[in-house]
């Protein structure tokens, strides 16, 4: 297959080339698709673009769009990150500021074993605990 050193570095170098180009390729269609200040026939034609003339397309669009795309990316995370903490903070906490039953059984349990309490308030404490968490479902 290859003849001498000379051919297989050539083909190591365009096997490299040809990676460069798809990651290229998908860096700019992540970039078209998540810009918000293009409509849909604008990313039509963009993609037909690309795709019927990808060397041209990709250089045109680098020239056009190019200097957008670290703020694209950077808003896009920020973003998601925010939405990521939202969601952490709403299943994080518990609902309405209040302790679950479980929580308040272990601190009640806690007070048992320092002495602060007897046994006859701890199982007051753990059955008002029980029901109140029957009276209001857990989301």
């Amino acid at each position: 297959m290859f003849d001498d050193n000379g051919s297989f570095l050539l083909a190591v170098f365009e096997f490299f080339i040809f990676c460069a180009w798809f990651m290229c390729l998908f860096w700019i269609f992540g970039d078209l698709f998540r810009s918000r200040d293009i409509g849909g026939w604008g990313k039509t034609l963009w993609t037909i673009f690309l795709v019927f003339l990808p060397l041209l397309g990709m250089l045109i669009y680098l020239i056009a769009r190019g200097s957008g795309m670290n703020e694209r990316a950077a808003a896009s995370a920020a973003g998601m990150q925010k939405r990521q903490e939202a969601y952490i903070r709403s299943v994080a906490a518990p609902s309405n500021g209040r302790r679950t039953p479980t929580e308040e059984i272990a601190s009640a349990k806690t007070l048992l074993d320092s002495g602060a309490i007897n046994a006859a308030e701890f199982e007051r404490l753990k059955a008002d605990a029980l029901t109140s968490g029957a009276a209001s479902p857990v989301a």
